[in-house]
């Protein structure tokens, strides 16, 4: 079995700058694939402020790690922009095989906690237009080179797993749009042979975290005294190397319009995280809630937080209601 499966594709990941999409790039070349790797920060020039990262460094790793990473400065807010970029790649490879949209930049603009009649509208719907509106104009100009040949992967990322809030409307908003897009446009491409489904990664261990937590790549672990739920994330590749199966699998097609984690992806494939682990958050992180309401009898702020989170996101699943339950009762008791 060959080493580089997508030896002859070529993909395009919108915003590959860092965290989850400079993963995917760097796992793309891993397996072999030609990567643009698009985005707004480059050398010399960063787009985010307090952060270094530019998409010459990720085109780089892409090469590093087997492939040909190219880099692309594309705002994806721009649509004679978008535009430019498949023209770049029809022009230069005649052809686009994976379409991996991780546009986001809202970080900034999301205050925890704060009900949305408080919330300023104009950042709110600006964080829409760089997470969402990104998404559309992407897919709408990369998508006619995939329908040209019949055949193609449009690969959506989002946060989470599940359709339960997110703790603020405009995430919420964001993150839950970014799984319909992808479940909608499955359905305008079924007859194209072409498949769009919705990812997402588990605790991320992105640049941007690493330094929140004071720690780096090789010491992470000290950052577990500071959040125990730390000890089961992953790097951002973990979910590469998910998206890089995908994209191998002949029979992808069967998960169109399906919303997949890392760790489901992780033990369908059988692949791991660089560093040798398979982190499963979904099951780890259920598991971490019930050991709170069924054994913390004094909570603390960020048990009640992490309760209450774990309520928001399995609300809507009737095969959850028992459990939904037990954290509502553990939260009246508490709070």
């Amino acid at each position: 079995m060959t080493t580089k499966p997508l030896q002859d594709r070529v993909a395009v990941v919108a915003g590959a700058t860092r965290g989850t999409g400079r993963g995917i790039a760097r796992m793309l070349g891993a397996a072999g694939a030609t990567v643009y790797c698009s985005g707004r920060s480059v050398k010399g020039h960063p787009a985010t402020p307090g952060r270094p990262e530019t998409i010459e460094e990720t085109a780089e790793m892409v090469t590093a790690e087997g492939g040909h990473g190219i880099a692309a400065r594309t705002d994806h807010t721009v649509e004679a922009e978008v535009e430019r970029l498949f023209a770049r790649v029809r022009d230069e490879q005649g052809r686009l095989d994976l379409l991996v949209n991780d546009i986001w930049g809202g970080d900034e603009m999301i205050d925890w906690g704060s009900p949305f009649w408080e919330l300023d509208p104009s950042k709110g719907l600006k964080m829409l237009e760089g997470a969402v509106h990104t998404h559309i104009i992407t897919s709408r100009y990369g998508v006619p080179m995939m329908i040209e040949r019949n055949a193609g992967l449009i690969v959506e990322v989002t946060d989470g797993d599940t359709m339960g809030y997110r703790g603020n409307l405009f995430y919420d908003f964001a993150k839950n749009a970014t799984i319909r897009l992808g479940y909608a446009m499955s359905r305008d491409l079924h007859a194209h042979n072409i498949t769009a489904l919705t990812v997402t990664p588990g605790f991320l261990r992105s640049e941007a975290m690493l330094d929140g937590m004071g720690v780096t790549e090789e010491n992470w672990r000290d950052g577990i005294k500071e959040d125990r739920f730390f000890e089961e994330s992953e790097t951002p590749c973990y979910m590469g190397r998910g998206v890089a199966a995908l994209a191998a699998d002949p029979d992808v097609a069967s998960k169109h319009g399906g919303l997949y984690g890392s760790w489901s992806l992780a033990k369908e494939y059988g692949f791991t995280d660089v560093d040798g682990r398979q982190p499963d958050w979904g099951t780890y992180f259920s598991a971490r809630i019930r050991d709170i309401t069924d054994h913390v009898e004094s909570p603390d702020e960020m048990d009640l937080y992490n309760v209450r989170a774990r309520m928001n996101q399995i609300e809507l699943d009737p095969a959850a209601e028992e459990e939904c339950r037990r954290m509502r009762e553990y939260l009246d008791k508490h709070e």
